[in-house]
């Protein structure tokens, strides 16, 4: 590497990252009532149980200050989900804390308690902040840390900016506008209640859907010859985030569930024991099994969703040691063989739609799995419907090759037309009718979920009102600014790329109207 890289390599950047802080409530009286000893003990255990909740959601601990915990997500790499492992990470902490403070109370008669404060914004890191070439500074952090002090004993805060992101997959409360120490406005913020998704973005504004008629041919097709030639057949969806995928099949779906089964499962991005979550879901709606059911009776369902296959108790012994059910090991061939015959086995009596959203996040042995039922399996109806961004293709360049029974599509950004007759649906108005809408056309280039995320954020905003059902411009939108959501998704695509990748895309930053520099986010075509 040039001595130009490393200068790269190791520069401050401007980053958008979730901060959290953690803070011991009542430290003072926990050090006057235990000796310094036993005190350091107590809080060498709870900083390693914290850490451990932290960085098991990608968070990195920026440092313990006294009895405080500061984290960040998104140094040094950003994740379009940041957010949302950041609440996680929090909720997981106060977990974590509870059985802690079981052997703290046997051990020393003490117990923590915490509170919790998480903020949104930008600031300024280095690439390697493990390294210690820098430390993340910037309001963003100072606001983190005022919120964490204006909770209350066992909360966790969240500011305005943080719940945008992830208001879609939690359930928080407003609180009443706070005026935090050091600040002379009124600050807005949500006491987190729980985790209620997996899924940080969800559409509110609806459109039929613009310029998929061929894909939805396809798909018809590929359903169709699985229902009458009795074969499984897998079709993968690759396209950019937002650009379509998971609407493409759930209209496929809804078309076509009067008359097939339908199952789905979701690929997670990071996690313990998630080789095969995608995999466990579909079984769990298959077979009705709850996550408080016994063995015995998860084994009875998976039985009678076999109808009498041969070796039905052993497929049913596998399917549960799968689920984690059963303690005892098995070889990974015979869990494909397992999952392989509990599908052909429901889908016998009625064609089996299987859709897996999401694989690019999959575990090598997941994709083998897909892999081994779309080749070995006989006798049964069943259409695999994959969706997965295009960086699948990097860690699995030989995906299904070699199969017959495949067809892979790439879903294109829509044309400059389709995009003017998407925004016209969902504003309310005749395609030709609002100038207005090339803003939002150009910022998204073809994108439907940028162009869904910003009006909703124009909606939010009050730069758009609705006049006899259909939404007008209340000012000029030539200065809309990305969604906090598409940020998210850009800047995770940025971080992905290799460093001298990231040093074209800085040498060709420009710079906005308040003078400062900034990379561009449009999506790739």
């Amino acid at each position: 590497m040039d001595e130009q890289n490393k200068r790269s390599e190791g520069s401050e950047v401007r980053k958008t990252v979730t901060i959290l802080f953690a803070d011991v409530i009542g430290s003072t009286e926990l050090g006057e009532r235990l000796d310094p000893e036993s005190l350091r003990q107590v809080m060498t255990r709870y900083y390693d149980a914290m850490r451990s909740a932290l960085e098991r959601h990608g968070g990195s601990v920026e440092k313990f200050i006294g009895d405080a915990v500061m984290a960040v997500f998104g140094v040094p790499m950003v994740h379009e989900d940041d957010a949302l492992r950041a609440i996680r990470a929090a909720i997981d902490m106060r977990l974590a804390l509870a059985t802690l403070n079981v052997e703290l109370e046997r051990d020393w008669g003490a117990s923590i308690d915490i509170r919790t404060g998480l903020n949104t914004g930008e600031i300024v890191a280095g690439d390697h902040p493990s390294a210690g070439s820098s430390l993340v500074t910037g309001d963003a952090v100072n606001v983190a840390a005022r919120l964490e002090q204006s909770a209350a004993t066992g909360e966790i805060l969240i500011g305005e900016d943080t719940y945008s992101l992830v208001k879609d997959a939690v359930h928080a409360e407003p609180t009443e506008p706070l005026l935090l120490r050091g600040k002379t406005e009124l600050h807005n913020a949500y006491r987190l209640v729980q985790v209620l998704s997996d899924e940080p973005i969800s559409r509110r504004l609806e459109s039929a859907m613009i310029g998929r008629d061929r894909e939805m041919a396809l798909l018809r097709q590929a359903m169709d010859r699985v229902a009458a030639d009795h074969v499984c057949h897998l079709f993968t969806v690759l396209g950019d985030a937002g650009v379509g995928k998971s609407r493409l099949v759930a209209e496929a779906v809804r078309e076509a569930e009067s008359a097939v089964t339908v199952l789905q499962g979701r690929c997670l991005p990071y996690g313990q024991g998630i080789t095969f979550f995608a995999v466990e879901d579909v079984i769990r709606q298959a077979a009705g099994i709850g996550l408080g059911d016994s063995l015995q009776q998860a084994r009875g369902k998976i039985a009678s969703s076999l109808h009498g296959e041969e070796s039905d108790g052993l497929i049913a012994d596998r399917i549960c040691q799968l689920l984690g059910l059963s303690e005892t090991a098995i070889p990974t061939e015979e869990i494909f063989w397992a999952f392989r015959k509990f599908v052909e086995a429901l889908g016998r009596d009625r064609p089996l739609l299987l859709v897996f959203e999401d694989i690019h996040w999959a575990e090598p042995t997941f994709l083998d799995l897909i892999e081994h039922v779309a080749e070995w399996a006989r006798e049964a109806p069943i259409l695999l419907v994959c969706l997965a961004r295009t960086e699948l293709l990097d860690q699995r360049r030989t995906w299904a090759g070699g199969m017959l029974n495949v067809t892979t599509i790439h879903l294109e950004p829509l044309s400059e037309e389709e995009t003017g007759q998407l925004i016209a649906n969902l504003m309310g108005i005749q395609a030709s009718q609002e100038h207005s809408q090339s803003r939002i056309a150009e910022a998204a280039e073809g994108n439907p979920l940028f162009v869904e995320e910003t009006l909703s954020m124009m909606i939010d905003s009050g730069l758009l009102r609705n006049v006899d059902d259909h939404w007008v411009p209340e000012t000029d939108l030539a200065t809309v600014s990305v969604p906090p959501s598409i940020q998210a998704l850009l800047a995770a695509r940025v971080d992905r790329l290799s460093p001298q990748e990231r040093i074209v895309i800085q040498r060709a930053s420009v710079m906005n109207d308040t003078g400062r520099p900034y990379v561009s986010t449009a999506p790739s075509r």
